[in-house]
């Protein structure tokens, strides 16, 4: 049953105007009076909707069914993730969200070839919130992963919170995977650096303020790897997937 993300408040025996952008892939889809489709708003759960009709820009469904369903991991992950190159970020916003990221951090940091301005960063920001919205109607959540504007990196990481920090580093002693054995699930914020990594001083200054130095293994993965790698890893281990 095709999944849409909708602002609109939704109760059981309503009749709602689907927005535009909505309509619009309902049409793509060829949908009909009568089809149904499931439709949910960030707050959770989801519900089932049949299509009452279907005009040129205009489509609207009665809603018939709730259901409580969740699909959100036990544990909070924050990624919190260097700029990467080119379209690279696209792909780790959309594979986080999958993979059932809580929240996901951009960061500037030192080695990073990407800057932005304050405008193509609000731009960015308002594009990934799209692919969270797109990669969570097809992975099933009915609840939205939020994404922050672009942090520097030594102000963020001088940040305090109750989460585990966790940096991913070659330098690190113990492997992830390891560690992840010997804890229970919790709330995490793992810290993925750029090409080329973190900075020495990026390091040493996440390490002062508690974070802990933890590796992939042996092999040194590509900076949109890594981060997936790292939630799949977790989750894999903590028993959530």
């Amino acid at each position: 049953m095709p999944r849409f993300h909708c602002t609109e408040a939704l109760t059981v025996g309503a009749t709602i105007t689907l927005p535009e952008h909505v309509a619009h892939h309902i049409q793509v889809l060829r949908l009909n009076a009568g089809d149904h489709i499931t439709l949910f708003n960030g707050d959770g759960g989801e519900y089932v909707a049949t299509i009452a009709s279907v005009e040129k820009r205009r489509v609207t469904v009665e809603v018939k069914v709730f259901e409580p369903r969740e699909v959100e991991l036990p544990y909070a992950i924050t990624l919190a993730q260097a700029l990467p190159e080119a379209s690279k970020m696209d792909w780790i916003v959309e594979k986080a969200v999958e993979l059932g990221v809580h929240a996901i951090q951009p960061l500037a940091a030192q080695r990073c070839v990407v800057r932005l301005s304050a405008e193509r960063a609000e731009k960015k920001l308002q594009h990934w919130r799209g692919i969270i919205v797109s990669a969570s109607e097809q992975s099933g959540r009915n609840r939205l992963a939020s994404v922050s504007g672009v942090a520097d990196f030594n102000q963020w990481a001088q940040q305090q919170d109750l989460h585990v920090r966790i940096m991913l580093s070659p330098r690190g002693g113990q492997s992830l995977s390891d560690w992840a054995r010997h804890h229970p699930p919790q709330s995490v914020a793992l810290m993925i650096g750029p090409e080329g990594g973190f900075a020495d001083k990026e390091e040493d200054l996440a390490l002062a303020q508690g974070a802990l130095m933890l590796t992939m293994g042996p092999r040194v993965l590509r900076t949109e790897t890594a981060g997936v790698a790292a939630v799949a890893a977790l989750n894999a281990v903590w028993g959530a997937m």
